[in-house]
């Protein structure tokens, strides 16, 4: 014996879900390529924390001369050459010989140009 029982549904009024994203818009525009190529050099030359530190002893002092770095950064004074040729090589400083040394200055204008490729727009 079987028992079939049905229930009767009740009308449904049509109801409009509106969903918002909280994520942001996806972005418009992508670094170009030649500014992207430009961007990994420096990335690639400011990768090592030797760098790093050498572009912040250099970016508090109007220059330093090339045989400061070494016991500022605590490396041989070929590493700390290396470094630096490294950073000179990406155009992030710049270096001028007296006598037998040589004085090392940052160049702002490529840290200015990694800020502003990567800012936001709005």
């Amino acid at each position: 014996m079987s028992t079939t029982s049905a229930t009767a549904r009740a009308p449904q009024a049509a109801s409009t879900l509106t969903v918002q994203s909280v994520y942001p818009a996806p972005a418009t525009a992508a670094v170009a390529d030649r500014s992207a190529e430009s961007l990994a050099i420096m990335f690639k030359a400011l990768s090592d924390p030797a760098r790093v530190k050498i572009m912040s002893l250099l970016l508090n002092a109007d220059e330093i001369c090339a045989c400061d770095v070494a016991t500022a950064i605590g490396k041989t004074a070929a590493t700390a050459s290396h470094h630096l040729k490294l950073l000179r090589d990406a155009g992030l400083v710049t270096g001028d010989k007296r006598g037998t040394w040589i004085f090392y200055r940052a160049v702002p204008s490529r840290l200015a140009t990694i800020r502003n490729t990567l800012s936001l727009t709005e």
